[in-house]
C-alpha cells in the first residue's frame, strides 16, 4: 500500500479497498478525459473502461495532457490504455474507440459503479444521461469552454437528470455542435481535477457531493460559485 501511503489516511484502508474493487466508465479521453482517467488510475480505482472514438490531433496537445507527439494519428484510447497502464501497472485499463451509442459502452456501464462525463458535446451527453437512469448508475458531470466549466453530480433516485439541469434537448444541442469548441489549456486541467475528486468521493462514501449543486467555474476571474438546484416535478426522468 506504499503507492497510496498519502491518500490512506484520508481514506482509511477500507476507503482504498472500496477504489481497489471499483469499476468506473469515463466517457471521452481528451482535455478533462486525460486528467480525470489519471488521476483516478493514479488514485488505485481497479477497473476503468475509456471510450472515445476519435484519433489524436496536434492541437489536441495544448490541452490534452495524457498524450505527446509520438501518438499522431493513433485512436486516442489505443494511446491513453499505454499511458495508463505505465502509470499504475496494478489497474486493469481497457480502451474502445467507439461511440457512447454503441452496445459496449451501456454493457461496461451496467457493471460499473460510475459514469463520469468528459465529452465536448452534448448531444452525447443526452445520451449518458439516459444511459445513467435507465441503468441507476450516478454519473459525473464535467463540461468546459474558454476560461469556463461547470461539474455536477448526477444520482437516479436523489437528483433531477443532466437533461433537465442543463435544459438540453436536440434542437439546442444541434445549434451548440455547429461551433467548434474554443479553450485555454488550463481550463480542463482544473474542471477534470475536480471530477475526478467527485469521482473518488463519490466511490469511498468520503466527503460532500455536489448532488443538487452546480459547481461553476470562472478562471478568467478566478471565481467559483455553487449553485443550488431543485429537482423538476416536470424532470425528463
Amino acid at each position: 500500500m506504499e503507492r497510496y501511503a498519502r491518500q490512506l489516511e484520508l481514506l482509511g484502508p477500507e476507503g482504498q479497498e472500496k477504489l481497489r474493487g471499483a469499476r468506473v466508465v469515463i466517457a471521452g479521453v481528451g482535455g478533462l478525459g486525460s486528467v480525470v482517467s489519471m488521476y483516478l488510475v493514479a488514485a488505485g480505482v481497479g477497473h476503468i473502461a475509456l471510450f472515445d472514438n476519435g484519433t489524436l490531433e496536434i492541437h489536441n496537445l495544448n490541452r490534452q495532457i495524457m498524450y505527446d507527439e509520438e501518438g499522431l494519428g493513433m485512436y486516442k484510447v489505443v494511446a491513453a490504455v499505454k499511458r495508463l497502464k505505465r502509470l499504475n501497472s496494478e489497474i486493469e485499463v481497457v480502451g474502445y474507440a467507439e461511440d457512447v451509442r454503441s452496445g459496449k459502452f451501456r454493457e461496461e456501464a451496467s457493471r460499473a459503479n460510475l459514469i463520469v462525463d468528459c465529452l465536448d458535446n452534448w448531444a452525447s451527453r443526452i445520451v449518458i444521461d439516459k444511459v445513467s437512469w435507465a441503468l441507476r448508475k450516478p454519473l459525473v458531470h464535467g463540461g468546459v469552454s474558454e476560461f469556463y466549466g461547470q461539474v455536477t453530480t448526477i444520482v437516479p433516485g436523489i437528483t433531477t437528470c443532466l437533461r433537465c439541469v442543463l435544459n438540453l434537448s436536440e434542437e439546442r444541442t444541434s445549434v451548440a455542435a455547429a461551433r467548434p469548441l474554443q479553450i485555454i489549456g488550463p481550463t480542463p486541467g482544473v474542471v477534470g481535477a475536480i471530477e475526478a475528486v467527485e469521482a473518488i468521493k463519490l466511490l469511498t462514501g468520503s466527503g460532500e457531493l455536489l448532488t443538487n449543486k452546480l459547481l461553476i467555474v470562472d478562471l478568467k476571474r478566478m471565481e467559483f460559485t455553487t449553485l443550488r438546484l431543485v429537482a423538476s416535478e416536470e424532470c425528463l426522468c
